[in-house]
Order: C-alpha cells, then structure tokens, then sequence
C-alpha cells in the first residue's frame, strides 16, 4: 500500500536524523585528531585519507543525499532502501553503507529506471545486476532540514512511470551568477553520457538547455570516480568559449567534490605553451564586422583565409612542410675546428638520422651540437701543449660558433612566419607544396609584424611546436572537454588530440548556436572523422530544460523561418507566460524596457520571483548605449564586454553573441526589427541564442517593421502588445 504523504516525510525525518547523527560523530573524532606533519610515509598515507573523509563528511553536512531508490537484487528475498548523495557515508562501525555516491554502479539505477514493472539492471564490477525496482523517491534536504518529499514511482501504488514532478519543480526555481549541480535531476539520457567508457571520443550535440555543458562536467566527477587508478584530476582540462562563462560555470566541480581539473580557453593555453612569443591581435575588429548591421554587414569576412587555416588540410600541408624541414634541417658541410682536423658531415648526419632519428628536430639539433662538443673536447685533450692547446680552443670556439649560425635555431612562431612570407620562403618549400596554398596565401603578406596573430594560426603553431619539440608528457591530457565545440575548427581538435591520450574527449556544443560560422563548422561529421570509427560516440539531447515550453516554441518558430538546417529542442511540460512581442516607437523603447524590468522584478508570483534579467542587444556600440541609458534611470545594470572576466548576475546588458552558455530569469532583446535581424541563418542563430537564455520569461521589443524570422508568429505561446512614446 503507497504510503501516505504524511507518513512518508515521518520515516524520511527519522532517516535523516540517523544520518546525520552518524555523520556529525564521525566530523568530531576527525577533527579532533591531530593533523600529522611529519614525514612518516605511512602516516602521510593515512593523514591523507582522513583529511578527504573530513572533506567528504564536510560537504555531505548540508545535504547528505537527495533521493532514495528500494531495489531488489534477483535472488535476495526484500528490497533495501539506497539512499544516494553527492558522496558516498559509511557507518563507523560496521561500514554499512548509509548514503551511496551518485557515481557508483549502483546509483545508476535511480537515473536510467523510467518507471513499468519490468526488471531493472545496472552494470557492475561482478556483471550485469538484475532485480525489480519497488520505489523512486526524490528528497529535497537544505542545511539539515527535510523540505519536500516526492514519490516518482512506487510499485505497490498508483504510479506506474515516472513523472515529472521533481524535475518540473527543480526547473522552476530561480538562477544566480552561477551555474549548478544537477546530481539530484539527471535524466536517462543525460546519464548514459556521464557514464560512458573513458577511451571514448564523445560528440555530443545539445540543444540550448539541454544541460550539456552539466553534464560533461558531471562525466569528469564520474571519470575521476571510476578511474581513480588511471587518472588524475590535474591531468584534466576543460575548455571554454571565454573567461566569463569559465566564472559562470566555477562552481559546479566544487559542489560536486573534485578539485584540481585545468579550466582555461583555448587561447588562453596555447598562448602559454607558445611562451607567450606572439600576441593576439583585438578581437573587437573581426567581431564588428561579423556582427555588423546594415550596410556594414558583411556577406562574409572577405580575402581572410581562417577557414583554410581551421582546416585539416593546413595541418596536412604543414605535415608536409615539417617532413621537407626535418630533411633540409642538418648543414650538409663538415665540421672542421682548425686546419687539418675535420669532423665529416656523414658522421654529423649518422648522429642526426640515426643515433638521435626517435627525437624531434628541435632536440636533435640539441643532441648533436652537445656531441660534437664533447668531440671537439676529446679532439683538444689530445694536444699536450698548453699554449697550442689554448690557441685551438679559442679557434675551436669560435668555428663550432659559426657552424651552430649555420643551423638555425627555430622557434615555432619564426617557422611559420617564412612558410607564410613570400620574401623570406625557405628553398626547401617545394613549388608544387606551395601551390596547394589557397591563392590568397600564396602571395599573402604574412610577416605578421610586431609578432601579431589571429585566433586560428594557434593551432597551427603549436602544430609546428609538436614537430620541432616534442610534446611533453606533463602538457598530455588524461580526459579533454572542449564546451561550445560548434566553434571549434577541425584544426584545433586534431591539435587537441595529440595532446590527449587515447582520445579521450567530451566534445559538445549546439549547430543551432553557431554563429561564429567563418572559423566553426556545419557537421558534426568533421569532428568525428578525427577519430576511429571503434573509439568515438554520438548523442544528440533534444530536450530543453532550460526554458518554459512558450520560449522553446517561440525560439524554435525562429529557426524555423531561415535555412538553417538545425536541430529543434523538445521542451519539458513546464509552463510559464507567453512570449511577448512588443512594438514600441523609437522614442518609446526605453521606456518600454525599464517599465517591463520594473514588473519582472516585482512579479507577484514568488515562485517564479526574477533574479537575474539581461537586455539583449544587437551589437556592443547598440549595448554601451542601453547599459548608459538604464544607469542614468538608476537602475544599476552591469553591462558585459568582450574579455570580461565574470558574469555578476542581477540585471545585465549583453549583445546577443557574448549571451552564449549563460541563463537568465528574463531575457528582454531589444530591437528585433527588420533591419537588426535579417532572415539569414547567421541571424536566424544570433536571436535564437538570445531566446533560449531565458527561463520563464521573454519580451521581445521592436520599433518600425518586425525582423522577418518573427514576424507573424501567432500561436498560444505568443502574445502583442505595441507601446506608445506617451504611454
């Protein structure tokens, strides 16, 4: 018989009291014994332990475990109540275990259980488990307290498929400066990517809100879970779009208990492994002109090769480039340190080729000038004359001087510059390789002065680096999560995976949200094609748990009306108020944005209370402008920037393409107009990145003529309203 909800939250308040007793005994022996300092291996050892079980004890104070699962093993006569938590708690004295870690085998049992009578199973150590599933219940503890109790399924009762009550009360609650844990939420389809084998390189195609970004860093706690004996925490590194959304997304590993993992942006690490020899030019620049308006709007960034330099056939070309250089690198002359004594150049070239052949150029040449070095100390210490022997070592010197002139000491920035620069091209560079050169690089100016790059020679470089050096062990990867992938090139994973052992990826980001589509790509295809075919894996996450079914049907409407070939989401049954298309008249807009923050932020409805509100903008001189105009009214908005290093919540200002990976209570995209928002892919992508920021609330604002990808839009999830200057 299904347990009333009275009775339910009674046996769950005496659980927890047990727990936390259990929990609270074992906190004050820990912290009561003396922390060792010594040098005691064992001891070392043994501090070592108890100071994560102090940890772990520490984190499970406020909230030991969010959901409980009663399974019965086939060929065990009762189900056993699992409780599972964020980590795992033992008893002291018997170790039966009181709260299950949300990684263990186990525990995948509460994620991938969709409700029926069948029998459920999990995958262990010992094999496959069976058994039948008699309750999901999902609880909601905060600092100690038991706030909510929800059954999901229960065998004996009504429920016979899990519903989605938790979930939709969990969506619904409001967002700060940071993104979160979703331990207690995670669904079927999300855990199966978490779980996945390590050597596996995941593609994961997600749509806005969809989680995607949670869930690879929730597969990084399970790795370094399942895989504590191969892998390390440090030797882990996620990369992300910018600074900002690195800010935004901080918080998620801590709360999950792992520490240590490498956040950083792709260029931000290059640069660093480059030993910061170039420098970036501005990003401002190209950012402007891709996302330009007007007569300003480019078809395309014209006469820039970064496409081609974001390609596997660059690399490829480069290969060939560095095969040509390993050949032609050695002096072809002989070395000779003073009249009649002669080191020949066969010999040179045997050290080169042969006794060295396994190292790369960069450290050959290393090896080879250090051997003739101790040669020519052999050769001196054969002359017993002093004053002759001094005679021959300044004349020595100063020979082994101009042979290491000779060969030339390459960094891999001044490599690729004579490769790209008509004057200074090397003989080596055949003209048929300089011919499968796009005819824009062929005669290009590419002496990159001041030592100023662009984004996409990155990869290039740091290829050259990989050839001429060597890639070191400490700069290997035990697991890589590229976020954001869609702007991603070719390039730059192929990079990444000589920097990755095994291919070990999570790789994810959203075609639908591809705006920098003059350095991204159009198919998941050119990613997977790096990896063999027995290695990889795709998944595609359709459901959007973001936003209210209203935003999704209102932001799929957008997609719909351009060429984009995308992927639309699939909303969870969560329900808010309608979009709002507003028109307003140009001297009427301000007024129009600050009276519908003032309402946000005084909702009546405190479930759905707005925290967090961005006006979206089109470009940043349009966002500088807004962000100057909500100041003088005294509202106190923060406005972001390109660089910017953190996202602080409340209300912001943000143009539509630096809005990407963040989420807000309530979005407000200002100027919606024909001639802001074309119908065009690119902006089709642009005002659906803005739409799917939103939670519960979206107002779209326009003057004069709709953009074409809104206009006429009608439907039960939309509604109109036009805004006088006087009203």
């Amino acid at each position: 018989m299904e347990p009333t909800i009275q009775e339910a939250y009674a046996e769950e308040s005496e659980r927890l009291e047990q727990v936390m007793r259990e929990i609270d005994t074992q906190l004050k022996l820990l912290r009561s014994t003396p922390v060792y300092h010594g040098h005691e291996h064992t001891e070392q050892v043994l501090e070592s332990i108890r100071e994560t079980k102090r940890q772990q004890l520490g984190a499970a104070t406020g909230e030991p475990y969010f959901g409980r699962l009663d399974f019965q093993e086939a060929g065990k006569p009762n189900p056993s109540p699992l409780y599972i938590g964020k980590v795992g708690v033992d008893r002291e004295d018997n170790g039966e275990l009181l709260v299950i870690d949300w990684r263990a085998p186990v525990a995948s049992l509460f994620y991938s259980f969709t409700g029926g009578m069948d029998k459920a199973e999990y995958d262990s150590p010992e094999g496959l488990i069976e058994g039948l599933v008699y309750l999901k219940r999902n609880i909601v503890i905060r600092q100690q307290i038991l706030q909510r109790v929800v059954d999901t399924y229960n065998r004996q009762g009504d429920s016979l498929a899990v519903t989605d009550e938790f979930l939709l009360y969990r969506l619904g609650e409001n967002k700060d400066n940071k993104l979160r844990d979703i331990v207690s939420t995670i669904q079927a389809e999300q855990d199966k990517i978490i779980r996945a084998a390590k050597n596996t390189s995941l593609i994961i195609q997600g749509v806005a809100g969809s989680g995607k970004t949670t869930v690879a860093l929730h597969r990084l706690a399970f790795l370094l879970y399942q895989y504590r004996e191969q892998i390390r925490a440090e030797k882990m590194i996620i990369f992300a779009p910018n600074r900002m959304f690195l800010d935004y997304i901080s918080g998620v590993l801590p709360e999950l208990g792992v520490g240590h993992i490498q956040q950083t942006t792709y260029a931000d690490w290059a640069l660093e492994l480059l030993d910061h020899e170039v420098k970036l030019a501005e990003p401002a620049a190209r950012l402007k002109t891709w996302f330009a308006v007007g007569p300003e709007r480019p078809a395309a960034l014209p006469d820039t090769p970064i496409k081609y330099k974001g390609s596997t056939r660059f690399m490829n070309w480069l290969e060939r480039c560095m095969d040509l250089f390993d050949g032609s690198y050695l002096p072809k002359a002989s070395f000779s340190p003073w009249e009649g004594k002669v080191l020949a150049a066969e010999t040179i070239r045997g050290w080169y080729e042969v006794e060295n052949r396994h190292y790369p150029p960069a450290k050959r040449r290393e090896r080879v000038l250090a051997r003739i070095k101790r040669w020519l100390e052999m050769e001196l210490n054969k002359v017993w004359e002093a004053s002759q022997k001094k005679e021959l070592k300044k004349k020595s010197s100063a020979k082994l001087r101009d042979y290491t002139k000779q060969w030339t000491e390459y960094s891999p920035f001044s490599l690729y510059r004579i490769l790209l620069t008509p004057a200074e091209r090397p003989s080596w560079l055949t003209e048929d390789l300089l011919k499968d050169l796009p005819v824009t690089m062929q005669e290009a100016d590419n002496s990159f002065r001041k030592k100023q790059i662009d984004p996409e020679d990155l990869a290039p470089l740091l290829y050259i680096r990989s050839r001429l050096s060597g890639i070191e062990s400490e700069l290997l990867f035990d697991h890589t999560v590229i976020d954001e992938a869609q702007d991603f090139s070719p390039f730059q994973v192929a990079l990444l995976n000589l920097h990755t052992r095994n291919s070990s990826f999570t790789i994810l980001g959203d075609l639908a949200q591809g705006i920098h589509s003059y350095q991204g790509i159009e198919s998941w295809h050119e990613f997977s094609d790096l990896f063999a075919e027995d290695s990889r894996a795709y998944f595609q996450l359709e459901r959007s748990y973001r936003s209210t079914m209203e935003i999704i049907y209102f932001a799929n409407e957008v997609l719909k009306r351009s060429e984009a070939e995308t992927p639309l989401a699939v909303p969870v049954f969560r329900s808010g108020e309608r979009v709002k298309l507003v028109q307003t008249t140009p001297a009427g807009a301000s007024a129009a944005i600050m009276s519908a923050i003032s309402d946000l932020r005084h909702t009546s409805d405190s479930s759905q209370a707005i925290s967090t509100i961005a006006v979206i903008g089109r470009t940043e001189a349009q966002c500088a402008k807004l962000h100057r105009a909500l100041t003088s009214a005294g509202l106190e908005p923060h406005l972001i920037e390109a660089g910017q290093q953190s996202y602080k919540g409340g209300l912001s200002v943000v143009p539509a393409f630096l809005s990407k990976g963040l989420e807000f209570d309530a979005v407000l995209i200002v100027d919606c107009d024909a001639a802001h928002y074309e119908l065009t892919p690119q902006d089709a992508k642009l005002l659906y990145v803005g739409c799917t920021r939103a939670l519960h609330a979206l107002h779209i604002f326009y003057s004069g003529e709709p953009s074409p990808l809104i206009a006429g839009v009608t439907g039960d999830f939309v509604e109109t309203e036009a805004v006088t200057a006087s009203s």
